[in-house]
């Protein structure tokens, strides 16, 4: 029997690779995506898109209410996003309180009720500076909790915890994926804005994979 995991799929290059990674372990995927109220809510319409022509099963949940207890983050409030690379102090104005807790806890749920063992979770290397909740420890304790919050256990598994962004796409290329039907950019625009660290960190991996970037970008 295939073995089903549900996948945290914002709609960006690095959840989606970990989706196509699940597919090509044989997994059977059902993804997961959330409305929280971000700006860039055009990955939720790139995570549609990968869906249907995978034909994954999809949901997207709406939580954006729960946006007014998450204030402070240049992803969901009325703040600047800001540019320069994602290393830099600055960024840490783009982190959403507990964001991601809740997010895999809202997926463990899921998991739950479809009997899935494992939630793969797209946090990696790069995220480390920025982002509490993408370090190696929170994941860690977060699988402890989550093996033990049901009478099932589940497992948090984040399959390029370890490795950079361009690690990642590395991955990606060798599967073959095509990458323009993803989005990064925390602008909410038509176009990428090249300019917010999401966007640098994207397109040094393309860079370093001697790669172009299938997407559209302002400058």
């Amino acid at each position: 029997m295939t073995e089903k995991v549900v996948v945290i799929y914002s709609g960006g290059m690095d959840s989606f690779t970990v989706l196509n990674r699940a597919l090509k372990d044989g997994k059977e995927v059902y993804a997961l995506s959330f409305d929280y109220g971000q700006r860039h809510v055009k990955e939720l319409e790139c995570a549609s898109t990968v869906c249907k022509k995978l034909s994954v099963t999809h949901k997207v949940i709406d939580i954006s209410a729960i946006n007014q207890l998450l204030a402070g983050s240049s992803l969901t409030d009325d703040v600047e996003i800001p540019e320069g690379h994602y290393e830099a102090e600055s960024m840490k104005s783009t982190v959403v309180p507990n964001r991601n807790m809740i997010l895999i806890s809202l997926a463990v749920a899921y998991a739950v009720s479809v009997g899935a063992d494992q939630v793969y979770y797209g946090a990696h290397s790069g995220d480390h500076a920025i982002y509490p909740d993408c370090r190696p420890e929170f994941v860690e304790k977060m699988n402890d909790v989550c093996k033990i919050a049901n009478y099932e256990s589940v497992e948090v598994y984040s399959p390029y915890l370890t490795v950079s962004k361009t690690a990642i796409l590395t991955d990606g290329l060798a599967m073959g994926l095509d990458y323009s039907d993803t989005w990064t950019c925390y602008n909410g625009r038509d176009k990428a804005c090249g300019k917010c660290g999401a966007c640098q960190e994207r397109l040094e991996a393309f860079a370093d994979n001697q790669a172009t970037d299938p997407i559209d970008y302002e400058s």
